[in-house]
């Protein structure tokens, strides 16, 4: 090893160079492994704290596709569900749908026809529940405000929609402050953006609307930067939905007793209700374990171009290493060195140098992840705190290790080689 230290402070601009490109090689890599290995792990944290046990939708519906095509009949449904399976705690019908939201300023200014430039309702993503029955499933914290006021969902009416209608709404934080809404003012649904704004004043008078009764925190089940929350048969009617024939949902969550028998009450309720689909836990972590395979793929490719240059270009470094060395080391054979001797000390030359790139690779790993993870997180609201893009475990690190080994071998091969088969007699001849 201290022939392989003399070598490398002899060329101390060559060496920091042939560092700096295995460590950025290196880096790369690990930070790949990183992104990959972060995203799994809050993945599995979230799903396993959610309280979602099974989720349930329409038939032949993909988990990660983003559309989910109307379940009907969802009050029933989820009523009849714990008598199918009696170790099904909670099942909440849910209706995520895009809504459109005004606000009071807008509507005022509407009917006086003085609408300021570049003013127009709000895009919200909403979901429409029944609040009081989702005992077990973690829900967005309320941060003012009472929240909703009527347990079950009065509008409902058993079926009949003739109930009262609460015209309550919970606003997150991110939505109310684009609305500029406090606890108790008043904002109005719609289902579609108005065409122009001289239609404006006839959008609100078709609008519902509704009084704020809550500002909660973002909600990572639904990562949207604003997001409004009311009473699933209220948001029905909106959506022209509120009949006794259709009574759509999108989704439908279900909390478990026992959540270690997850893979038997699903199939119990494909079952019993063979117009679902009805995933698990494991099976929702698999959609998005193959996703993030994908990604890992692409950044496997491109860390395995890394690493292939990197080599090339250490192996290129330790070529003209040894011509530079060539008379030294065919004196070391001289005095008595064996052949794998010397092309051992160009081998722990590859390794010096590639240690030393470890040393510069981690550090700009975890720098560029850093700020990576701040950048997704500021990109991605609604996402809890605990939520990290990266992670560096001790199989990140490990695999780092591997590599910078594998890279120093390899790319110490050909020249330890050459050091080995120099023609000793000629070496020492040369001028």
């Amino acid at each position: 090893m201290r022939y392989a230290l003399d070598a490398v402070r002899r060329r101390p601009g060559r060496s920091a160079m042939t560092s700096l490109g295995i460590g950025l090689a290196v880096g790369l890599v690990v930070l790949l492994l990183a992104l990959s290995a972060g995203v799994e792990t809050s993945a599995s944290t979230l799903a396993s704290e959610s309280g979602v046990d099974l989720i349930a939708a329409s038939a032949n519906t993909t988990i990660l596709s983003g559309q989910f095509p109307p379940i009907q009949d969802a009050h029933s449904l989820a009523a009849r569900m714990p008598e199918v399976d009696p170790n099904i705690a909670t099942a909440s019908p849910w209706l995520v749908s895009d809504l459109v939201l005004g606000n009071a300023s807008l509507w005022a200014a509407a009917n006086t026809s003085s609408v300021p430039g570049g003013w127009g309702p709000t895009d919200s993503g909403t979901i429409g529940w029944i609040p009081s029955d989702n005992s077990g499933i973690q829900t967005p914290d309320l941060y003012n405000g009472t929240g909703f006021t009527a347990a079950g969902d009065p509008h409902y009416a058993g079926g009949a929609y003739n109930g009262s209608a609460t015209h309550e709404i919970v606003l997150d934080q991110a939505l109310a402050g684009v609305l500029h809404l406090r606890v108790g003012d008043s904002v109005w649904l719609g289902a579609a953006q108005p065409p122009s704004e001289a239609a404006l004043e006839g959008w609100y008078a078709n609008a519902t609307a509704f009084r704020v009764v809550g500002i909660s925190g973002p909600f990572w089940l639904v990562p949207a930067a604003l997001l409004a929350f009311v009473y699933l048969s209220e948001l029905q009617e909106v959506l022209g939905s509120a009949t006794p024939t259709t009574d759509y949902a999108s989704l439908v969550l279900i909390h478990l007793t026992d959540p270690t028998t997850a893979t038997t009450d699903q199939g119990q309720l494909e079952v019993a209700f063979p117009q679902l689909t009805v995933f698990t836990l494991s099976s929702i972590l698999g959609a998005i374990q193959h996703v993030v395979n994908l990604y890992r793929t692409f950044g496997d490719l491109i860390g395995v171009i890394g690493i292939v240059v990197a080599a090339l270009f250490t192996t290129t470094v330790l070529q003209m290493s040894v011509d530079d060395r060539s008379r030294e080391l065919a004196l070391l054979r001289a005095i008595g060195h064996s052949r794998p001797s010397v092309g051992s000390m160009v081998v722990e030359e590859a390794l010096l140098l590639s240690l030393f790139g470890l040393v510069v690779g981690l550090p700009l790993a975890y720098a560029t992840a850093y700020g990576l993870n701040l950048y997704l997180r500021n990109l991605l609201v609604g996402l809890p705190s605990s939520f990290s893009f990266v992670s560096f475990n001790g199989g990140v690190l490990l695999d780092g290790l591997l590599l910078v080994l594998a890279v120093g071998l390899v790319a110490a091969i050909a020249p330890a080689a050459r050091a080995m088969q120099l023609p000793v007699a000629e070496e020492l001849r040369a001028p």
